[in-house]
């Protein structure tokens, strides 16, 4: 089928789909206020003509079609550079649709268990491509009382799972929480939240059901309110993404879109598959968010007239390491990737995990530099209205000149961005996001353990201190 065009996209939305915003329930989200920056940021990458985009956006596939990128299996360290350009331009609603990446780079080892879900998986990411569809990464589940396993909880649907089974599919229910851009795609691809054990194989269930199933309900929030003035917040008018709470009450799910089903040893496979592509999108955000934060901090020296103080050099030196520590770990993770048993490359592991970590655990400090050169006015500068009231606005002009060189205007802009990026609707966002998107800190220090070359270092070890490995010293006596 040929690419859909923006227009197609939009008018793809008005499939009866149960969605809810504010306590109100949303018949239509293509004629709500509330949806509207969302949908204009997904149907932007449905523009295949923009000649800016056009050989990002599009590849050519093995049977000589047109797709999006974000369904390109790279096979080739350019395939792979090619991807990182793609994700580092496209809405996160379109990069939420990388979930087909991880059960792709997954399907060999779910065939060896159950070939039936691997010729799923390879079906199902062949219709979406196809299809030009977009996903969403369904995975993190209540939990409840995380003490307790998902069987022993008070609530059996606590986790999503299985209810029923017959020889058409399976029944399943429960909810699904932090599910970004959920109303505004088309397939809720569904994932284990982590491994499961055999008591718990109803828990340990993966599929892919379009967002319009019957049961199928999404409660919707944003860190954005529905309008907001592009002047006052440069960054959150044009970029807002609601979260959503899906809930699957008693949802069936054919057969041919089962990709798990009890099958405990895969549910860990599954669920870390996607962490490893979701920390890549992290990381690639990473490398554009930490540069913006050099140049904002340079542009508010500079308007200050500080660019000779050594203490804002310091401040923007420590900006710079940030931004270019997580650019040299993208860059490493992409020239050493991985390759599957069936050619797919992807991204070096541990390269990604240690970016990825690194990113997440000095985020807090790095926002902290850029504060500390805006100073006060960060947060308490007037609104564009009083900017533009003749009365109060040549009070604003007067008052915020610094020199002939600085346009006041440009200034508020500059300052403005700071305020949304790092201590407001965005920016609030964002604190949380760098933290937790891909998993914790604890799930990137879990990735650096298991893949870290242990043997070797240690090896390293004993030979620079002149010990003997005791197997060596044991031959040797």
């Amino acid at each position: 089928m040929p690419l859909k065009t923006p227009q197609q996209y939009i008018e793809s939305l008005r499939d009866g789909r149960v969605t809810y915003w504010d306590g109100e329930r949303i018949d239509d989200i293509t004629a709500h206020p509330r949806f509207q920056v969302p949908i204009a940021m997904t149907a932007k990458d449905y523009d295949y003509d923009d000649p800016d985009y056009r050989n990002i956006r599009r590849y050519q596939t093995e049977d000589g079609g047109s797709a999006h990128r974000i369904y390109q299996i790279p096979h080739s360290e350019k395939d792979l550079a090619d991807r990182v350009e793609m994700m580092g331009n496209s809405a996160i609603s379109t990069l939420t649709t990388g979930v087909f990446m991880a059960l792709m780079s997954v399907k060999d080892q779910v065939g060896e268990v159950n070939p039936q879900y691997a010729a799923n998986i390879e079906r199902m990411y062949k219709y979406a491509r196809d299809n030009d569809l977009r996903a969403a990464e369904v995975i993190t589940d209540p939990k409840g009382d995380r003490k307790r396993r998902a069987h022993e909880q008070d609530d059996p649907d606590l986790y999503v799972r299985i209810v029923d089974r017959n020889k058409d599919g399976i029944i399943v229910r429960g909810a699904k929480l932090h599910i970004t851009a959920a109303s505004l795609i088309h397939e809720l691809v569904v994932m284990p939240t982590k491994g499961m054990r055999q008591d718990e194989k109803d828990y340990a269930v993966s599929f892919s059901i379009p967002v319009n199933a019957k049961g199928v309900k999404i409660i919707n929030r944003s860190f954005a309110p529905a309008e907001l003035n592009p002047f006052d917040y440069p960054a959150s008018a044009h970029h807002s993404m609601p979260e959503g709470f899906v809930v699957f009450d008693d949802v069936f799910v054919p057969w041919d879109r089962v990709f798990l089903a009890g099958e405990v040893p895969l549910a860990s496979k599954l669920a870390q598959s996607l962490g490893l592509w979701e920390r890549t999108g992290g990381v690639v955000e990473a490398a554009r968010l930490s540069e913006l934060f050099v140049g904002l901090a340079q542009l508010v020296t500079e308007m200050q007239g500080k660019e000779g103080d050594p203490m804002a050099q310091a401040s923007i030196a420590e900006l710079i390491t940030y931004a270019e520590m997580i650019r040299m770990g993208l860059d490493y993770a992409c020239r050493h990737f991985e390759t599957t048993a069936s050619g797919m490359i992807f991204p070096n592991t541990l390269a990604i995990n240690a970016a990825k970590y690194y990113y997440a655990a000095n985020y807090h400090q790095t926002v902290r530099y850029l504060h500390d050169l805006g100073g006060g006015l960060v947060l308490t500068l007037p609104l564009e209205s009083d900017l533009r009231n003749e009365e109060s606005g040549q009070y604003i002009r007067k008052y915020l000149y610094t020199k002939r060189t600085v346009d006041v205007e440009q200034r508020m802009r500059v300052y403005n961005l700071i305020r949304d990026l790092t201590a407001d609707a965005y920016g609030g966002w964002q604190f949380v996001v760098a933290l937790q998107a891909g998993g914790g800190l604890v799930a990137q220090r879990t990735m650096m353990n298991r893949t870290y070359d242990m043997n070797r270092a240690k090896a390293r070890a004993l030979k620079a201190a002149g010990a003997l490995p005791k197997a060596k010293a044991m031959a040797a006596e």
